[in-house]
């Protein structure tokens, strides 16, 4: 019997298939994703099914994606975490982290590269690479500009049971989407629910 090491294994199941692109965004009812405003419509709807959902989808991710906005938010205190706090800080420092940015001049936090030329077309080589998924955290303006290249191919939108009524929305007016559908979702303790979308490829939303 042939039997193949692990490594060629791994070579095996990745080298004809495409890393898969998966939008992580926290929202409102009515879509707000303020940072500025999270004590409101995120914090008081904790629960430890929710937060290991999120420290499962950082594990299961091996490269991250951010917007300019959401990476100068996250580097500072992430990477001042010594000790893997919360189970998620050694992964979120030590991972690789891609900043879309035609602004910042550099990326301290370590393992960061700047993508500062065409997005799409490095997101498309990123895809490309051997590896699992890569996960975008929040970053609207770069995951809208990203849909309209067809390059997201996961959306899972944890939504908050409250309406907020004001602040950043995800999703900006008059925006079009692909036609998603809806391929799971899982309800967590204080009315917080986990939808899960994958694009209808070829059909117009």
């Amino acid at each position: 019997m042939n039997f193949q090491s692990p490594a060629t294994l791994y070579l095996l199941m990745t080298q004809n298939s495409v890393r898969k692109l998966i939008v992580s965004a926290w929202v409102s009812l009515d879509g707000i994703f303020d940072a500025d405003t999270m004590e409101l419509w995120f914090n008081p709807y904790h629960s430890d099914a929710r937060g290991a959902y999120i420290k499962d989808t950082i594990d299961g991710a091996d490269a991250f994606l951010l917007g300019r906005t959401t990476y100068e938010m996250l580097a500072p205190y992430w990477s001042a975490q010594q000790n893997n706090e919360m189970g998620v800080a050694a992964r979120l420092n030590s991972l690789p982290k891609y900043v879309v940015s035609s602004t910042l001049q550099k990326a301290d936090w370590t393992n960061s590269t700047i993508i500062s030329g065409n997005a799409t077309q490095a997101v498309s080589r990123l895809k490309q690479q051997p590896g699992r998924d890569i996960v975008i955290m929040g970053s609207a303006t770069l995951v809208q500009s990203l849909m309209q290249a067809d390059l997201i191919d996961q959306f899972r939108f944890l939504v908050q049971p409250i309406i907020v009524g004001s602040g950043k929305r995800f999703f900006k007016a008059g925006m079009q989407s692909p036609s998603l559908k809806l391929v799971s979702s899982k309800t967590f303790d204080r009315g917080v629910v986990l939808l899960t979308y994958e694009p209808e490829r070829g059909v117009a939303g």
